[in-house]
């Protein structure tokens, strides 16, 4: 059973239905089975050290911190304090949106938790302050995928778990990347702004007006100096940081902001066990998959094709980043980088590349992925809480693709991007 039919076999199970992780497994159960030469008891050993990472227990905490933050009010006083800053810029509700997220991403870590709870409050503002629907499920989309790039962030857990990779230098390597993502959207948001003519608010909020607005959210945006004061200090691991940022997000709900109540703090702990415990699955079925591939040497063919048309480092890693979008438009990001990561990880030590930066242009690539049709993650998201149909959602989208695609770009051709504050704050070589 070669290659070629074990990706067919993977394929058809997604196609006619059978959920990921489940396609995952049973393709692996068929490749060991086709062999009879491996025992059967592989796929329980592997199943089992899938999701046996210390890592890993990161991903529940983030999901149940950005459930809380959603809930618990700290969402709202985000975007209200994003609007006194930037609300007076052409195109300002859609400033206010990226504002927003890229706070926003320093609690949650992931797009899905963007895009459900803080989108529905932009989308909303951007309708009442007179945008069409287009533009504001397009920006709304774009800016999400901040989320897992600013720490803290479930994907680089993940990839720091599969790739042997300091999660820290991951977090702290985010930065930049995340913030030059914003700048290009925002940069697009203004001409768009100015092309269309789009409304703004009427005057400049006063200094008393930012300053009520700062108090008001200063303990949420204490969320993301916690998190990574606590790291660069060494007080806490990048895993124990999850446990800490959910502490610290049912004090501000429960204790300062009143809208959490316990009965809800258990719904949402039951709700992000749920969602984990899915992602474990997953896990399990594609380090399963991994073994599989491994076995038959993908890696090391997949490099002989690639050097079979550049050695060119910067070329080849264009050729992967293709690669990377392709597959991230019809496959979860998460599960695609698990399968992805031990093919990819030995080409780029061939070919030169820092772990840590090739970990940052991974997750974002992959993250863009969940804005481009069929799977569309963060599509799908946004169009169930805005109601606005899937087709017009996606379409809405495609032009704020063009500032994120070039940050990859850059990012490729020049790694201190992502590099330079990570061997700064953790003397990372």
């Amino acid at each position: 059973m070669g290659i070629i039919h074990i990706m067919a076999s993977l394929l058809l199970l997604i196609s006619i239905g059978i959920p990921v992780a489940y396609s995952l497994l049973l393709t692996s159960f068929f490749y060991l089975v086709a062999d009879g030469n491996i025992p059967l008891s592989i796929l329980t050993q592997r199943l089992a050290a899938g999701p046996d990472s210390f890592p890993l227990l990161a991903v529940p905490f983030f999901v149940f911190a950005g459930l809380l933050m959603n809930t618990g009010g700290i969402t709202k006083r985000i975007f209200k304090f994003a609007e006194t800053l930037v609300g007076h810029i052409p195109g300002s509700m859609g400033h206010v949106n990226i504002i927003a997220s890229v706070i926003f991403s320093g609690m949650s870590g992931a797009a899905s938790a963007d895009a459900g709870g803080l989108g529905l409050i932009e989308i909303e503002a951007m309708r009442k302050a007179g945008y069409d629907d287009e533009f504001s499920v397009g920006i709304t989309a774009g800016s999400s995928i901040i989320g897992p790039i600013i720490p803290p962030s479930v994907p680089a857990v993940i990839y720091g778990a599969m790739a042997g990779v300091s999660v820290g230098g991951l977090f702290i390597g985010g930065i930049i990347p995340g913030i030059l993502m914003a700048f290009s959207l925002s940069v697009l948001v203004y001409i768009i702004a100015i092309k269309r003519n789009y409304p703004r608010l009427a005057k400049r909020s006063t200094f008393k007006e930012m300053f009520i607005s700062f108090i008001q959210a200063v303990p949420a945006l204490l969320t993301p100096m916690i998190i990574i004061g606590g790291i660069w200090t060494g007080v806490f691991t990048p895993t124990e940081s999850a446990s800490v940022a959910v502490l610290y997000a049912i004090i501000l709900g429960l204790f300062f902001y009143k809208e959490l109540t316990i009965r809800k703090i258990w719904n949402l702990m039951l709700e992000s066990a749920g969602m984990a415990a899915r992602g474990m699955i997953i896990v399990a079925g594609a380090t399963s998959f991994g073994y599989i591939l491994s076995r038959e040497q993908v890696a090391l063919k997949l490099s002989n094709f690639l050097f079979g048309i550049t050695e060119n480092p910067y070329g080849l890693m264009l050729l992967i980043v293709l690669f990377l979008f392709i597959i991230g438009t019809f496959m979860e990001p998460i599960t695609a980088m698990i399968i992805l990561i031990p093919v990819f990880n030995p080409i780029i030590r061939m070919i030169g590349y820092h772990p840590i930066h090739f970990g940052i242009i991974m997750i974002i690539t992959m993250m863009i992925g969940l804005l481009t049709p069929p799977v569309g993650g963060v599509l799908n998201i946004l169009s169930a809480v805005s109601g606005i149909p899937f087709e017009v959602v996606a379409k809405s989208v495609f032009i704020f693709l063009i500032p994120l695609i070039t940050v990859v770009i850059a990012i490729v051709f020049f790694p201190e991007i992502v590099l330079f504050l990570p061997r700064l704050m953790l003397g990372i070589g």
